[in-house]
């Protein structure tokens, strides 16, 4: 009976984590590139292309260099999969920042149609404070 109710108190512990990481705002903030669709897109494509040029690259050169056929088979699936994980690792890292670059992009035109508004606010009450002053006057 005991581990029966600790099981279900688990679960509901679990649960009000992922509820209150959903509701945090600093988890809002987190860019993931997963979330990203070109990101992704462009990470898949990398991954690929370096797997079957490594791949291929490495089953050319071993065949030319005269290796029988199962060991350059081998050596280029071997090199095919450091490949994948090569292009996959850089295409993170050059998405990390182009991410970043975006972000930062956004705020700043966020931040400069904030100032353009707040002028614009200000000089719409110092045309009305003058209307009042005159027709006061």
């Amino acid at each position: 009976m005991a581990k029966a109710d600790k099981g279900k108190d688990a679960k509901k512990g679990k649960k009000g984590k992922k509820g209150a990481a959903e509701t945090d705002p600093q988890a809002e903030r987190v860019v993931r590139l997963r979330s990203h669709p070109r990101a992704r897109r462009h990470i898949a494509a990398a991954k690929g292309w370096g797997g079957l040029g490594g791949f291929a690259v490495t089953l050319w050169m071993s065949l030319q260099a005269g290796a029988p056929a199962i060991d350059a088979m081998s050596r280029a699936l071997m090199a095919g999969i450091g490949l994948y994980i090569v292009a996959w690792t850089f295409a993170i890292v050059v998405w990390r920042q182009i991410a970043v670059g975006e972000v930062r992009a956004a705020r700043r035109r966020i931040e400069d149609a904030n100032q353009q508004l707040l002028a614009d606010l200000d000089a719409k009450r110092a045309a009305d404070q003058l209307k009042a002053a005159a027709a006061a006057a």
